[in-house]
């Protein structure tokens, strides 16, 4: 079976295999979908309260005949007090709400060229996986860049790339030995555990990753084994998500495995550029 089959043929839903599904039903919570949907309006939720509660204090001692000086003597006089100190904590409260909202994360359009260089001493069959796995995860995921490096070759470059500044219009070529001689991948290939840079602009590290976009937003790091690395790129900060990253790691180890067995000790060859 080819790698992309399993893509590409969806197996029907019959329920009637199963006898049909009895199990309990998901119950839809209308009360967080109300207040996902009315969010400005929940934030001030407090402020109306308070002015409310205000007003309500002011025109009972209008009403009641109580003089408007408080009186410590008075029951009534220390219950207003307490009433208007609960109104304006709600007020406050309202205000404090609206002013502190959470940043939204958008997704950015990868500032680079598109790019597919793919090592020319591979067989049709790794060739058709290794695309396999690039419109996967360009489909499913946020990815957008794809780079693969085993042996101290630069097996596939796909996707956004940066620009070089001395070619104009040309993606910028990963050099395979020095990424694999920098911090990020030794540290990676040594732990043997994935890394995932939710946020790339905080890592100082992406200054060892020139060949993605300058706006890249997260990145992936796998190990391939002792002898590779996956590196991905996404145009969303925190874009992927656990799901993600597991997959990510069960595909890690289904390319380990076969670049192991395809990936000759030959000298490197001019890539193709497709």
């Amino acid at each position: 079976m080819e790698a992309g089959s399993l893509l590409h043929s969806p197996i029907p839903w019959n329920p009637k295999l199963l006898g049909g599904y009895r199990g309990p039903k998901p119950r839809k919570d209308w009360v967080a979908d109300w207040v996902s949907n009315n969010d400005d309006v929940v934030r001030s939720l407090p402020i109306y309260v308070g002015g409310a509660s205000l007003l309500a204090v002011l025109l009972n001692r209008t009403v009641s005949g109580i003089a408007p000086v408080a009186d410590a003597s008075s029951s009534q006089s220390r219950a207003d007090l307490l009433t208007l100190g609960l109104a304006v904590t709600n007020i406050l409260t309202g205000l404090v709400w609206l002013s502190i909202r959470p940043k939204s994360v958008s997704v950015v359009s990868p500032q680079g060229f598109q790019c597919r260089r793919i090592y020319s001493h591979l067989s049709d069959s790794v060739v058709s996986e290794l695309t396999w796995v690039w419109q996967s995860l360009s489909e499913v995921t946020c990815c957008r860049s794809l780079i693969v490096v085993y042996d101290s070759r630069c097996v596939l470059q796909i996707g956004f790339a940066a620009g070089s500044s001395i070619d104009d219009g040309e993606p910028v070529a990963v050099d395979a030995n020095k990424l694999m001689q920098g911090s990020l991948c030794q540290g990676v290939i040594k732990s043997g555990a994935q890394s995932y840079l939710a946020n790339l602009s905080l890592y100082p590290g992406k200054s060892e990753l020139p060949f993605l976009p300058s706006n890249t937003q997260a990145v992936i790091l796998q190990p391939l084994g002792e002898k590779g690395i996956a590196i991905i790129g996404g145009d969303t900060i925190r874009g992927f998500t656990t799901s993600d990253q597991a997959w990510i790691t069960l595909i890690g180890e289904k390319l380990d495995a076969t670049l192991a067995k395809n990936v000759k000790t030959t000298p490197l060859a001019v890539q193709d550029q497709l």
